[in-house]
This record gives C-alpha cells, sequence and structure tokens, in this order.
C-alpha cells in the first residue's frame, strides 16, 4: 500500500518562500525517484521537478534557479523549496512516484500566490 502525504501548502505572496514536504510508506523509498507536480485550475498537470534514488535534479524550466528538490532517506520525506514565488506558481501540488512502473500521487496540497 503506497501513500504519498503532500504538507506545507498555503497563501503567500509574490516573492515569499514555501516548502513542501512529501511523507512517503509502502515505497522501498531510498530505490524510488521522487518527483513533484502541479496543476492549476482548467489546466494540464505539469512536472515541476524530479530527483533520483542518486540524487540527481532535474527542473522545468519555469521553477528552475527558484525552486528545490530534495530528499531525506532517512525520514522518507522528498521536499520541494520554493522560492520567489509568482503568481503563476499557484497551483495544486502533487507528490508522486512509481512502483513497479505504475505511478502513485499523494492527495495535493495547495499553492496560492498572490500579487
Amino acid at each position: 500500500q503506497v501513500q504519498l502525504v503532500e504538507s506545507g501548502g498555503g497563501l503567500v505572496q509574490a516573492g515569499g518562500s514555501l516548502r513542501l514536504s512529501c511523507a512517503a510508506s509502502g515505497v522501498n523509498f531510498e530505490f524510488n525517484a521522487m518527483a513533484w507536480y502541479r496543476q492549476a485550475p482548467g489546466k494540464q498537470r505539469e512536472l515541476v521537478a524530479t530527483i533520483t534514488s542518486g540524487f540527481s535534479t532535474n527542473y522545468a524550466d519555469s521553477v528552475k534557479g527558484r525552486f528545490t528538490i530534495s530528499r531525506d532517506n532517512a525520514k522518507n520525506t522528498v521536499y520541494l523549496q520554493m522560492n520567489s514565488l509568482k503568481p503563476e506558481d499557484t497551483a495544486v501540488y502533487y507528490c508522486n512516484t512509481k512502483k513497479f512502473f505504475r505511478d502513485y500521487w499523494g492527495k495535493g496540497t495547495l499553492v496560492t500566490v498572490s500579487s
């Protein structure tokens, strides 16, 4: 049973910062790549950042230089540090991982950035 639980969302002014957390269970966390996605109302879900089991990271161009993904294998937790937030970052942010080629998702945490 895979469970991903996001937390840390909220309302922030443009230029502010927020750190999201995703607690994972039911997976061999240290061997799994993790990812953050986001979805704004009426828009497609998009990939924001990934981190492999080897701690290699990748970012969407829209967040590069502003967001940082990290993981703590001892805590089975992946983080997304979001700095210099823009109104365009407003979305529900989802944690994602794969197990036996199937995608698993958290229920999401809402980030709202006011201008």
